[in-house]
């Protein structure tokens, strides 16, 4: 019977912070955190990471995401060049997926000469670490894209990593936050970022 109890006030409990978390502010707060600082993609070079690429080597939403808002920025006239960063992020005969995301973008009409690649990152430390070194001795001023709830781990590893850039997220979290049948994927999404975030700060990559 104390089994049973122990069950029952359990699943009620997992219950109503489930429903909490969907109908409470919470989520969105805590996003706000995670994106740190708010500013406008202006710089000379503009750095978008990747996100998710399918398995058949096309762009996932994120993905998809930011490489629209790096297109609209770049063609605004706030940046000079775009410099997309990721990997192959499968085990598939395509493109890496920085390559996919300039692919997109040169189909929206930015010219090939004011896009750069770092093919190699599989992760947040490696988007820093590899792209700090192709873009470290570039002159002027440097922004980092990428989604709202990832900016505050993504800034601070490209400061580990000795380059310094403006923070210009893209309202991920924040607009996906107002369908209600995109709230369960918001607060894992927001959840997995969480742990991430301590375990970079426990590896001191940020």
């Amino acid at each position: 019977m104390r089994f049973r109890r122990i069950v029952v006030y359990g699943s009620a409990l997992a219950f109503w912070v489930v429903v909490l978390l969907h109908v409470t502010p919470l989520v969105p707060a805590v996003t706000r955190l995670l994106t740190d600082r708010w500013e406008e993609p202006e710089a000379d070079t503009l750095i978008v990471l990747g996100a998710e690429q399918l398995s058949d080597g096309t762009l996932g939403i994120a993905s998809y995401w930011r490489t629209v808002y790096a297109v609209r920025a770049y063609q605004q006239g706030k940046c000079r060049k775009i410099v997309f960063s990721g990997g192959k992020m499968g085990d598939f005969n395509q493109p890496s997926l920085a390559a996919e995301m300039s692919r997109f973008a040169m189909a929206m009409g930015v010219p090939a000469t004011a896009v750069a690649l770092e093919e190699r990152s599989l992760s947040t430390r490696e988007n820093a670490l590899f792209t700090a070194a192709i873009v470290r001795s570039w002159p002027g001023s440097k922004a980092l894209l990428t989604s709202d709830c990832h900016m505050l781990r993504a800034r601070k590893a490209f400061e580990v990593a000795g380059l310094a850039v403006r923070p210009a997220p893209i309202p991920d979290i924040g607009k996906r936050w107002n369908r209600w049948t995109s709230r369960s994927e918001c607060i894992a999404t927001v959840a997995v970022e969480i742990v991430k975030v301590a375990g970079y700060r426990a590896r001191s990559w940020i």
